[in-house]
């Protein structure tokens, strides 16, 4: 059943426009500045019309701001500031609804972001719109890091591996037509190591992908145990913060360069390390402008909150989407030769991990908040290996159904514990201004 859904998945990420939208983006590498100033500057005025007579949401928006098509077609990227903002509140309300243009590409499917920043939103992906988004992807993040989607590879993410909160070998399950092993997030221990380390040799994996702090787990406790894992090509870490102890223990483990980046399931800006170390911006997938408080745009060396256009998703067009991250960009170019923006960090957070009863490690909560309606934003606190604490920001009064569901959905990933749901107003921020999702009230730390 893995495989049959795989070879599905295959046929709609590598299949249609997927060749030639990948031989596309592998010629637009090579671009000057000048050359890719007039490619986003095209772009942006195609994705502006657009939206102006095709979705109803920037329809109202940009006429509400005195905005007229005739306007927008002369709108350039340094322009960008006299268009309204999308929040991912406005998204979460209106992206199945007046976000959507009046004609779409065939076969949209929509999928779930993450929800990492506390508002779990839906992302229309037509099988053409995701073979450009993955045309993209393996040009820059799999290729750059000297490997392709198309060699055994694995991959730990948020999919379910095994039903409930069993914790009974195997924790992977293999894919044939990708190639793939997909590991379980939600068993990462020192008792299940030796598990992991077996689907790794088993497969003969090339390199790893998904979940960094997941990935860390995995490795560091192969490095603890003197577990011998083979050599791989490279990690590929998405989702949290990657530090330069993650990056020490990969090289450790492995004995391979780790590759960061910066996406998401919004597929309206892509961020990729190169050979060199740099990290670019790729042009062709959006624009990315660096915001601060005031809506004024930070120099180099000064953080900025994120504001994507993206250039990919017709159906569902993504226009100064505030996601909820900030970043520094470099003013410097980077040895690679790629005339492609540096951005000199991606300031994100490193998530707690939760530790359940039988000393599995996970993060990533992400799941349990998924499809529930009333459920705006949530926080994940585990007092203690017994007991885990759950705030609500919902719509109106949480519905018993859903309240069942996440006790059900945590159940399935700890087992047996002690949960306690509140509803509040709102959740505060940390220090630094940001949401965080979980929070470990254990000593020690990852």
């Amino acid at each position: 059943m893995v495989s049959a859904y795989g070879w599905q998945w295959k046929q709609r990420r590598f299949g249609g426009m997927f060749a030639h939208e990948y031989a596309q983006a592998k010629e637009r590498e090579n671009y000057t500045v000048q050359q890719w100033a007039e490619y986003e500057q095209q772009q942006l005025h195609r994705l502006l019309v657009h939206a102006f007579t095709n979705v109803p949401y920037y329809h109202e928006s940009f006429s509400n701001a005195g905005i007229n098509v005739d306007q927008l077609k002369k709108i350039n990227v340094e322009g960008l500031a006299v268009l309204p903002i999308l929040t991912k509140e406005n998204l979460r309300i209106f992206g199945k609804s007046t976000l959507l243009a009046a004609e779409r590409e065939k076969n949209g499917t929509f999928i779930a972001s993450s929800g990492s920043t506390g508002t779990p939103t839906q992302l229309l992906f037509s099988h053409a719109m995701h073979q450009r988004w993955m045309a993209l992807f393996e040009s820059r993040v799999r290729n750059w890091a000297g490997v392709s989607s198309f060699i055994p590879r694995g991959m730990i993410g948020g999919r379910r591996v095994l039903p409930k909160a069993v914790n009974t070998a195997p924790f992977y399950r293999y894919n044939i037509f990708e190639k793939q092993v997909y590991f379980s997030a939600y068993h990462i221990s020192a008792v299940n190591a030796k598990s992991y380390l077996e689907g790794i040799r088993k497969y003969q994996l090339q390199y790893m992908t998904g979940y960094a702090v997941s990935n860390f787990l995995l490795a560091r406790f192969f490095k603890e145990m003197n577990l011998d894992a083979p050599l791989l090509k490279a990690v590929i870490t998405s989702s949290e913060k990657l530090t330069p102890e993650m990056r020490q223990t990969f090289s450790d483990v492995y004995h391979c360069k780790t590759f960061d980046g910066w996406s998401g399931v919004e597929a309206c800006a892509l961020i990729t390390e190169c050979e060199h170390g740099s990290l670019h911006i790729s042009p062709d997938a959006g624009i990315i402008e660096l915001l601060n408080n005031e809506m004024k745009p930070v120099p180099a060396g000064i953080a900025g909150d994120v504001y994507c256009t993206g250039f990919v998703n017709y159906d569902q067009p993504l226009i100064r989407y505030k996601i909820g991250d900030t970043m520094i960009m470099s003013d410097k170019t980077c040895s690679c030769g790629r005339h492609m923006p540096v951005v000199q960090e991606v300031v994100g957070r490193i998530e707690d991990v939760i530790v359940g009863k039988d000393g599995r490690q996970m993060v990533r909560f992400h799941s349990v908040f998924n499809g529930l309606h009333s459920v705006k934003q949530a926080q994940v606190i585990q007092r203690s290996l017994d007991e885990i604490q759950i705030r609500l920001v919902a719509d109106g009064m949480l519905v018993s159904d859903e309240e069942i569901a996440i006790r059900k959905r945590i159940e399935s990933q700890l087992g047996e514990i002690s949960i306690t749901i509140e509803t509040v107003k709102e959740i505060p921020l940390n220090n630094n201004g940001k949401f965080q999702a979980v929070i470990s009230k254990l000593t020690g730390s990852i």
